[in-house]
């Protein structure tokens, strides 16, 4: 489309998780591919090292420890430290059984006073790791430990798959930087700033990695594409911009994300100020009418050709694809016929000749904010604003720093970034009781039967169940939060993770991933090995 030559697009896909460029070591793996070692340029460096009570691995696999439980290829869930578990009626007391011959890089063994300990420690840490429903945890033999929910939450099965078992008797306040753990590989060396080897843990009970030895480098996305043009590297994680670029002995390897990038709107008229004397709502993203017009009208295929250079899909909700999205909740969009009547059937029409639809006194015109740095989300905004110009809609795409965006997203509409294995965080963005609270609904949408659809998913005390009623908070034929109902969001493209690998590497097959935070690509790194 025309006006999306207009874009420039810019280097970065994941601005703000990057770190400046590290100089580049000599490679490890001068062997050739026969070489059990491996060089890795796939993402910034931890700020916060490698404790699991205070958020390592929540995106990916922790490396060097091990979690109860686990997500397959096909985000079933599986056993890791765990044996089994059970749930009881009320969904309140969650009770795990552990494998006894798990044990800790350092010998000792992996028991339930480990586990209640890591997760008594997580709770009380104030860190992103959110434990607010666990009341307690305990240990009830040596390979035994029952949780006890506050009340009963569906979504706490995610919390026993990301969060990492640390071992009580050396976890003190080097442990972030020294972690013993008992995960496929072990810490040997961490130059901050510059890189982390590890190696193979010789005491993990699981399959064994081909790979004993991996140096992950720290380098931005431009360093990586230089590394791997260089030779030095052997894998390495690239912006879109650099896809089309053939660098010999690699191939480019995409993988699907629910790395999505979406736009929040003020669901309620303008008029109220939080409790710091905020502003609250605008007029114009508060009509329905608008809402729905602008999902109907953008062409998300078009934004992830013209901003992606082809590199993800267009975006219908915060988890796409997943075991609890709703692919009924999903509408056509590029449709600006069905945009233009239902502004037209809403009263808003172009009064003035100017090109900008009005309602009365009102226009339709709104500020889009950005984070400033994210060369992607500015690129998607401008080509959105673009997308809707014809449509008689005026954006103002304006790039501002968190702290400002904080002052100001409850009141204009924000380009955010989500995208979670764990459906809680629906919840977190759409649910009456998280208005105002942190960056989940700053719109302040509130819809009472979605509402009640997201309080039986969290009651549910299977999956399967709970599932089904995440499937109609998204639409239920008559409403939901999904662009077929309220549209509070307009959802645009889902990014995919792109990597260059050595041609005879293979990294098995990938889950979908979710947001790039942290290193998703190593999930499954114990599966990597040379091809014949």
């Amino acid at each position: 489309m025309r006006y999306l030559g207009l874009v420039l697009i810019l280097p970065l896909i994941l601005t703000g998780c990057t770190q400046p460029s590290a100089q580049q070591p000599k490679p490890v793996n001068g062997q050739g591919s026969e070489s059990r070692e491996l060089v890795l340029a796939v993402g910034s460096e931890p700020d916060a090292g490698f404790d699991p009570t205070t958020g390592w691995g929540r995106y990916g696999s922790p490396l060097f420890q091990s979690t109860l439980l686990k997500y397959d290829h096909a985000l079933a869930v599986a056993n890791d430290l765990a044996s089994g578990y059970q749930v009881s009626d009320d969904g309140i007391v969650w009770t795990v059984t552990m494998r006894e011959d798990a044990k800790f890089s350092d010998g000792e063994p992996v028991t339930a006073e480990d586990v209640a300990y890591t997760f008594e420690t997580a709770a009380s840490s104030g860190s992103v790791v959110d434990l607010q429903i666990l009341d307690r945890v305990e240990a009830v033999d040596e390979f035994t430990v029952r949780f006890t929910l506050k009340q009963a939450q569906s979504t706490f099965l995610h919390s026993l798959i990301a969060t990492g078992i640390v071992p009580e008797h050396v976890h003190d306040g080097n442990y972030a930087t020294h972690p013993v753990g008992s995960g496929p590989f072990q810490l040997v060396q961490w130059d901050k700033g510059q890189q982390l080897i590890v190696t193979a843990n010789p005491r993990y009970y699981g399959a064994k990695p081909f790979f004993e030895k991996i140096t992950f480098l720290f380098l931005d996305e431009d360093a990586a594409f230089a590394a791997a043009r260089a030779g030095t590297v052997d894998v390495a994680y690239i912006p879109a911009m650099f896809s089309k670029q053939e660098v010999p002995g690699m191939h480019l390897v995409t993988v699907q994300s629910v790395d999505n990038r979406g736009i929040m709107f003020p669901y309620v008229p303008s008029g109220q100020t939080t409790a710091e004397g905020v502003p609250i709502g605008n007029d114009v993203t508060a009509d329905l009418a608008v809402r729905k017009a602008i999902n109907a009208a953008i062409d998300r295929e078009a934004l992830v050709n013209g901003v992606l250079e082809g590199h993800g899909t267009p975006a219908h909700s915060v988890n796409d694809g997943l075991p609890w999205w709703n692919p009924e909740s999903e509408i056509q969009d590029g449709d600006m016929d069905a945009a233009r009547k239902l502004l037209a059937d809403a009263g808003w029409n172009d009064g003035n000749g100017d090109g900008i639809l009005e309602k009365g006194a009102l226009k339709a015109e709104f500020t889009l904010l950005y984070p400033a740095g994210d060369a992607t989300r500015q690129s998607l905004a401008i080509a959105t604003a673009d997308m809707l110009k014809p449509l008689g809609i005026n954006i103002h795409a304006e790039g501002k720093s968190w702290d400002e965006i904080r002052k100001m997203m409850y009141s204009n509409a924000v380009l955010y970034g989500w995208g979670s294995h764990d459906p809680l965080e629906m919840y977190n963005l759409y649910s009456s009781k998280n208005a105002g609270v942190d960056l989940y609904n700053t719109g302040f949408y509130k819809n009472d039967i979605v509402d009640e659809y997201l309080n039986e998913a969290l009651a549910a005390t299977t999956a399967e169940e709970a599932n089904e009623y995440w499937k109609k908070a998204q639409w239920d034929g008559e409403t939901g939060l999904s662009a077929r109902g309220d549209a509070p969001w307009a959802w645009l493209v889902n990014l995919d993770h792109l990597y260059l690998v050595k041609d005879r590497l293979d990294i098995g097959k990938q889950k979908i991933h979710p947001h790039g935070h942290g290193w998703p690509v190593t999930d499954n790194l114990v599966e990597w090995k040379w091809n014949e």
